[in-house]
């Protein structure tokens, strides 16, 4: 790995996290980058000025008043010399201010006067990075291009447990190696489907999952990070689109969801099926609403959805596939038997319930494959969508070259 000759400039906004921001500093400047800090008035309470001067080996910067420095421009100098911007930590006030363009400071002053690719780190309680207005504020960020990095999820400063803790010095320094780095999927075409199926029972009622579809985006979004020319075929949710996704075809059903994909990885190389399908569906659909009977119970008599990865997997020219298999216990041999009977190349698999994969922040991921399992801990969504993408392409090469 090497930044050698990079320049990146790192902002420091006010939090306990900003201690790590020393080491990133470090670890930056140990692959030969050229780091220059910003600091926001707030995070100068935490750490000294002088802490990151002794380590980057350049003047830092924290005011727009700073006479000497602006009277050459010296926010405009900053937002030019950056080739990436990297905000760790990112506080929540300094989110809300990103996202609504504010330049009430040096810090988002040059991240709004720079062409740089902006990466922040968020880092606060895990209670409010749940708040609505902060996950609202992120998706902004995310429509605009800005790459998000971690949350993790753990033991907080404030004593709390959850997601909300900053990546560590080391992730956010591969982070912007790989940023500079080679796109493992560029040239490729990738089709991920998300979210959940919905099946009508009538036009009132129907039968579903609790599938957010945070996951498939999130791996849709990493494909696109990595080059690869993405089609997002979605489930009913409530997802802004992420950037640099080719197609987004909104569908409903599992039928119609299957029709869209098959059509989609016409040509495609790769295809991840991260969406939470149906298993059944009403062998019949009202055409009114059902009404109550004098207590009288409702039967259902379902019927079995298509599956999309068995009719893919059929095609005699097909594309590289990667299942999904979330499941409450014995999830090694359910996601084994899945990764056989249905013929693909790559399985991810993940506990559910109790807390974990569905309508959480955060997931962990075992894969499996020819090569046998690899573990990605539990993280983020982001992070954890970003190694399983990495390891997607690394098999894909091994296979097709």
């Amino acid at each position: 790995m090497s930044l050698a000759q990079r320049r990146i400039l790192l902002g420091v906004s006010g939090g306990i996290a900003a201690y790590k921001s020393c080491e990133l500093v470090r670890r930056l400047r140990d692959l030969g980058a050229e780091v220059r800090v910003v600091m926001t008035e707030n995070a100068a309470h935490f750490v000294s000025a002088t802490t990151f001067q002794a380590l980057s080996g350049q003047p830092v910067r924290s005011s727009l008043w700073d006479a000497e420095a602006e009277a050459a421009m010296g926010h405009i100098e900053l937002a030019r010399w950056a080739e990436r911007i990297i905000i760790a930590p990112a506080s929540a006030d300094l989110i809300a201010r990103l996202a609504h363009g504010m330049a009430n400071d040096l810090l988002t002053t040059v991240c709004l006067a720079s062409a740089a690719p902006l990466y922040v780190a968020p880092a606060m309680n895990q209670q409010m990075w749940a708040h609505p207005a902060v996950q609202a504020n992120v998706d902004t960020l995310r429509q605009r291009g800005v790459h998000l990095l971690g949350p993790a999820s753990g033991d907080q400063a404030c004593g709390d447990i959850g997601s909300g803790r900053m990546l560590e010095p080391l992730e956010l320094r591969e982070a912007m190696v790989a940023s500079f780095g080679v796109q493992e999927l560029r040239g490729l075409k990738v089709v991920v489907s998300a979210g959940p199926t919905y099946e009508d029972i009538d036009p009132v009622r129907f039968i579903g999952n609790r599938s957010s579809g945070r996951m498939g985006f999130a791996v849709a979004e990493a494909a696109a990070q990595a080059g690869a020319e993405v089609t997002l075929v979605a489930g009913p949710v409530s997802i802004a689109t992420p950037p640099g996704i080719a197609r987004r075809i909104d569908v409903r059903s599992a039928a119609q969801m299957r029709d869209a994909v098959v059509t989609a990885s016409a040509g495609a190389d790769i295809y991840i099926a991260a969406a939470a399908v149906g298993d059944y569906r009403p062998a019949e659909v009202a055409d009114h609403k059902l009404k109550k009977s004098d207590g009288a119970p409702l039967e259902l008599r379902l019927t079995e959805n298509p599956d999309i990865l068995v009719t893919l997997a059929a095609q005699t020219v097909r594309p590289f596939l990667v299942g999904f298999a979330a499941e409450t216990h014995d999830v090694e041999r359910y996601a084994q038997d899945k990764l056989k009977r249905k013929g693909l190349d790559m399985i991810a698999a993940n506990q559910v319930g109790g807390g974990l994969g569905f309508e959480a922040a955060d997931n962990a991921l075992t894969l499996y494959g020819p090569e046998g399992a690899i573990e990605l801990p539990r993280a983020s969504k982001t992070e954890l969508a970003r190694q399983l993408v990495a390891k997607v392409a690394e098999r894909y090469r091994a296979v097709r070259g």
